[in-house]
């Protein structure tokens, strides 16, 4: 995404073929402190070249639209890469798939709930943190996480352990102080070890993932269950479907 604003707000662009969408996403918008609307459009068309000269960071596009509708503005705002991010926002629950496909932040349905529209707003927020977080190697070398009313930078090698919590997953974090915090964030664990350096970190359970380092030693409980030990101590099972992977990086 491109162009955020001084404060680190994501600039957004509201299209809505109908006005009074068009107020209630403005009134909406404007209680998330993370957003900043920087115009609107009727239709497609004017979708397409106020994103051109605007170079918003986000679109909160509705789907059916007189002329060109929004799957066609999503495909074109994408087709060179490094376009904005996309929020569907529609009445349709139809065209879910056909929205993900295009690598759609989230889809969202009429009428929208403003707790709902901040989920979604939280995940622009991520995924445009974790493009600034990509090192050299490509894997991503720093989170940005939401705490009280601020967003905090963790460098990935102060990450201990990540665990899964439905949606989000928790990131337990060793601070220079010597005292251990966690933070939640709004990602899966699948997609977060996607983007983690397999050098630097392992999944041993389909709720954990480890840094490698602090694996202290496996054990071997019996009946083929193993846990990993870790140099604090603590013992975690590791699941049977990543037993193979951890046992090879042991070298067995």
């Amino acid at each position: 995404m491109t162009g955020a604003d001084e404060n680190g707000a994501l600039r957004a662009l509201i299209v809505d073929d109908e006005p009074l969408a068009i107020e209630r996403m403005q009134v909406l918008c404007a209680e998330i402190d993370q957003l900043s609307v920087i115009g609107t459009a009727s239709d497609g068309q004017a979708a397409l070249r106020l994103a051109g000269k605007l170079k918003p960071d986000l679109v909160l596009l509705d789907m059916t639209m007189p002329g060109i509708d929004g799957l066609a503005v999503a495909r074109q705002l994408g087709k060179h890469g490094g376009g904005p991010a996309v929020i569907f926002v529609t009445a349709h629950e139809d065209f879910a798939v056909e929205a993900f496909d295009l690598e759609a932040v989230d889809y969202v349905l009429k009428p929208v709930a403003a707790e709902r529209l901040e989920r979604a707003i939280d995940r622009a927020l991520a995924r445009r943190e974790r493009a600034r977080g990509a090192s050299s190697d490509g894997w991503l070398g720093e989170f940005w996480v939401p705490h009280r009313s601020e967003l905090l930078r963790i460098p990935a090698d102060q990450i201990e352990r990540i665990d899964a919590e439905r949606d989000y997953v928790r990131l337990h974090v060793a601070s220079e102080d010597g005292q251990r915090r966690s933070y939640l964030l709004l990602q899966t664990i699948a997609g977060l070890e996607e983007q983690l350096d397999p050098a630097r970190f392992i999944r041993i359970h389909r709720s954990t993932i480890l840094r490698r380092d602090r694996i202290r030693g496996l054990r071997h409980e019996g009946l083929g269950v193993w846990s990993a030990e870790l140099d604090s101590g603590e013992t975690l099972r590791i699941g049977r479907t990543y037993l193979r992977k951890v046992k090879a990086m042991a070298g067995r």
